[in-house]
């Protein structure tokens, strides 16, 4: 099988698991992104392990640490209470501790990147319960609000820059973009993404109403410039590690962090746009 037709039909399927999932029902959204938030942070402990650091991050405590925080955030969102959030405290303290009986030669190494992963894998896809999910009750379910259609519309604008300046960049690049970490990124690509993600941008204003199109506009440009230097920050991690894809899941699209990458810096930034100004 051809790389090109390998990348296409693991693609098809990654975004029809991934929309599907999104909008389908509460449950199927929180499932779906609970799952990617273990797998991208195994991914991301393993990559650790292999470097030449000498660190060996607490991934169990690591993985309950990050789902903890997802999920208690989703609890948040539901109920629009705070009090679970205090669980993440307690996963905190647990992954200090548990350094004391490991006996590893690198123990506040260990720890750092123990955290840095719950940072930098999970706390993006806690915040997209805010995107997704409002109202509840103290009683149950019963008038909780899931509104996918914002979230969806961020991953389209995203994938949309992403495709075009890949594409872009083949077609016309000529002038390197930040050479020393990624080669491969052209200005002229970026060019090229940019004015298709804010097409996408103009069109997700005409369908979902509840943001005005200077709203969309701006989150397009938001997104735009925060998924490029996630993409980049990724191609940081890889470089200084050695690695080409960040893992093997994704047949012909390397792992969890390489198709999400652009998404760790973007959906924080987002949401705290929508959270100050919309």
């Amino acid at each position: 099988m051809s790389n090109i037709l390998q990348r296409l039909i693991t693609g098809f399927f990654f975004v029809v698991i991934l929309v599907g999932g999104m909008i389908a029902h509460p449950l199927s959204y929180v499932a779906l992104f609970t799952l990617i938030t273990v797998l991208g942070l195994i991914e991301f402990y393993r990559l650790i392990e292999r470097s030449q650091w000498d660190i060996q991050p607490q991934i169990i405590q690591g993985v309950i640490a990050g789902v903890v925080l997802f999920l208690s955030n989703t609890y948040a969102a539901v109920y629009h209470s705070l009090s679970m959030l205090a669980l993440n405290m307690l996963t905190l303290g647990v992954i200090f501790i548990s350094e004391l009986y490991r006996k590893k030669n690198n123990p506040f190494g260990n720890i750092a990147f123990t955290l840095l992963g719950v940072a930098y894998v999970a706390l993006p896809f806690a915040v997209t319960n805010y995107f997704v999910i409002t109202g509840g009750s103290a009683t149950g379910l019963a008038n909780i609000h899931f509104y996918p259609w914002i979230l969806f519309s961020c991953f389209m604008i995203i994938w949309a820059n992403d495709s075009w300046a890949y594409l872009s960049g083949r077609w016309f690049g000529k002038h390197k973009l930040f050479e020393r970490i990624s080669p491969g990124k052209t200005w002229e690509g970026s060019a090229g993404g940019a004015v298709v993600a804010l097409l996408f941008s103009w069109i997700m204003s005409m369908f979902f109403k509840e943001i005005d199109l200077v709203h969309w506009l701006a989150t397009g440009a938001i997104l735009i410039v925060t998924s490029t230097l996630g993409d980049l920050v990724e191609s940081m991690l890889k470089r200084s590690l050695g690695v080409k894809d960040s893992g093997t899941m994704l047949p012909g699209h390397g792992g969890i962090l390489d198709r999400f990458d652009g998404m760790f810096i973007s959906l924080p930034v987002i949401w705290a746009y929508f959270t100050l100004f919309v």
